[in-house]
């Protein structure tokens, strides 16, 4: 009689380059960033661990949590929402299914605002529709003498805000409401800076992949009036509380630039309205100066 063999163990290499192919032939756009990033998940390594244990085999509670994490995003779940973080302007952003995932172009509308808003005076800033904070937030890291206010209509996403201003050591300079950005009235309070990535995608645009309707929430993303009608309605119902000289900054999509730009200059009230193009060279957030008087 003959001893069984035992199988031999599963090495980390050999998950890694499965996890990468069965991304590939799923025709994601980063398999081997996604297998990188939800294998260090899985087994609490960093990315660069995954090659200093290269050859180490796992145990099958290990296989299993990396089993997981693979099905989930086979099913099509962003990488960001399985691992519950996504990095904006440099700093790190707690995620999940009631937030939009930051987008890197949004950093650009960051970057906008800071080069025109003052480093040295306090300044109050608005973030409509905030979502995980990642816009008011990083200008808050950036600008220290700085206060923020931070709107959404979602009672979860607002929770989700604070626990990144908790993370960032932000708390004491935050202030949170819930409310309809097309419907609030701030009694009494004016801003230096009022931005916003409002929900600017139409109902029958067939461009928004797949996985971004399917597990994005809709209410960030879609908009009445082909997509504008929260950037006109939000820009409109808030720009008696923008101070003068004050900066108002909106992102919008693909196409809506010459409306955004129309409706800015028919509020009557900017000195100044710049278009700023994205990393792809499309039109894709107005920034505007409010007239000093």
């Amino acid at each position: 009689m003959t001893d069984v063999q035992k199988a031999e163990p599963v090495k980390l290499k050999e998950i890694l380059e499965k996890t990468t192919q069965f991304f590939k032939q799923k025709d994601f756009d980063s398999p081997r960033l996604d297998a990188e990033l939800l294998l260090a998940k899985a087994l609490n390594l960093r990315r660069i661990d995954l090659y200093l244990k290269y050859d180490q085999p796992l145990a099958e509670t290990e296989l299993q949590q990396c089993r997981e994490l693979v099905r989930r995003r086979s099913k099509g779940e962003p990488v960001a929402y399985i691992l519950e973080q996504k990095d904006f302007y440099g700093f790190s952003f707690y995620v999940d299914k009631n937030v939009l995932i930051p987008r890197p172009e949004t950093e650009l509308l960051v970057e906008a605002v800071l080069e025109r808003a003052s480093k040295q005076e306090p300044l109050s800033i608005l973030d409509l529709g905030c979502g995980s904070g990642c816009i008011g937030l990083s200008l808050l890291k950036k600008l220290e003498n700085a206060e923020l206010q931070l709107l959404d209509i979602s009672s979860a996403a607002l929770e989700v805000a604070k626990k990144n201003a908790g993370a960032l050591q932000l708390s004491e300079r935050c202030q949170f409401t819930c409310g309809d950005a097309s419907e609030m009235h701030f009694s009494g309070q004016q801003f230096d800076v009022i931005v916003s990535n409002p929900p600017y995608i139409s109902s029958d645009d067939e461009r928004v992949q797949k996985e971004v309707v399917e597990f994005e929430p809709h209410q960030a993303l879609f908009a009445t009036q082909n997509g504008l009608g929260a950037n006109f309605s939000w820009s409109k119902q808030i720009i008696t509380q923008l101070k003068p000289g004050g900066i108002m900054a909106f992102e919008f999509g693909i196409d809506q630039s010459p409306h955004v730009r129309k409706h800015f200059e028919d509020l009557g009230v900017f000195s100044e309205i710049k278009i700023i193009k994205d990393f792809s060279g499309i039109d894709r957030h107005i920034l505007a100066l409010r007239k000093d008087s």
